[in-house]
């Protein structure tokens, strides 16, 4: 019986040694070095890419270096892209604020006097202006506040 096992173990590694020998990715699945999408070898980062530390919770400031809200979230699709920036408006310490929406793109990472920080183009009261959301830990997403714009979001 030993023995019966022995030839079944031995042929068993035998075969997976040989398959992990034989076999190579073709060719067309390997990511190109310039593609944009390419994957980067484990432990590396691409040059140009932040962590969403760059922006989730971080204060947003208008032209004027004027603090205007604040980062409440991140907003990523379905095929990995941020699209959306959540951003806390007006309040103080979280109480009246108002938490709207911005596409991704409207909001710019600036670099001054060695800190990075984001701005936008706009001002505090067009986005106490704008529609307001509020977190729905339910459904867990975004749903448009239709009750007290100016109340607390029950954010993150």
């Amino acid at each position: 019986m030993k023995l019966i096992a022995s030839a079944v173990a031995l042929t068993l590694l035998s075969s997976v040694a040989i398959a992990q020998t034989t076999t190579t990715p073709p060719a067309a699945t390997t990511p190109s070095a310039t593609s944009p999408n390419a994957s980067s070898p484990p432990g590396t980062t691409p040059a140009a890419a932040f962590t969403v530390t760059n922006y989730y919770k971080q204060d947003i400031y208008d032209g004027s270096d004027n603090k205007i809200g604040s980062v409440d979230d991140v907003l990523i699709d379905k095929n990995g892209q941020v699209t959306a920036l959540m951003i806390s408006v007006g309040g103080f310490l979280g109480i009246g604020d108002k938490v709207v929406k911005t596409n991704f793109q409207d909001v710019k990472m600036t670099k001054k006097n060695d800190k990075w920080y984001l701005t936008m183009n706009a001002t505090k009261d067009s986005l106490k202006s704008a529609p307001g959301y509020k977190y729905d830990r339910t459904a867990t997403t975004w749903v448009p506040d239709t009750g007290n714009t100016a109340g607390s979001t029950g954010t993150n």
